[in-house]
């Protein structure tokens, strides 16, 4: 069996970006069962209501729904269990020492393999108030339609 290489994405928190503000991102491994593993691999999983909380020198990933392996047995797993995050000593303090500021938060962006192994991209966040989602919005339409203007003089100047 050749070992697997590159980064296959299983799941995305798109919903994430839009609520808040990233400040830093962080790669953490995720301590997984084998029926968890084989559901990943099947590219199941919501990241949607995810949250990351920290727990003494200890990180852990609350909400993130892995279903039950269709093919699994009475050793299945629970489907929105707590799972450890694998992250070094001075990465966990520092995300302690800044989520504990009014308004941060530690969300899941994305759920991946990266070389045959599960990880989970966390952001500390900030959230966004309701006139800053607007305007990011509003940024977000200005931009698409200056790239479409743009392209339509590209188009108007070749023909």
């Amino acid at each position: 069996m050749a070992k697997e290489k590159g980064r296959k994405l299983i799941a995305q928190n798109k919903k994430a970006r839009h609520d808040y503000l990233i400040l830093d991102t962080y790669e953490a491994g995720l301590v997984l069962t084998g029926t968890e593993v084989k559901s990943l691999r099947q590219g199941r999983a919501s990241l949607a209501d995810g949250f990351v909380q920290l727990d003494g020198h200890e990180a852990w990933l609350y909400n993130v729904h892995v279903p039950e392996y269709s093919q699994g047995t009475w050793t299945n797993h629970s489907a929105r269990r707590k799972r450890k995050l694998l992250l070094h000593r001075a990465e966990i303090d520092k995300l302690q020492a800044t989520s504990q500021e009014t308004g941060h938060t530690i969300v899941p962006l994305a759920l991946y393999f990266k070389d045959g192994r599960a990880k989970v991209e966390i952001a500390l966040a900030k959230g966004k108030k309701e006139y800053d989602k607007r305007q990011a919005l509003r940024e977000k339409q200005d931009r698409r339609e200056a790239d479409r203007a743009m392209s339509a003089v590209r188009r108007r100047q070749r023909a």
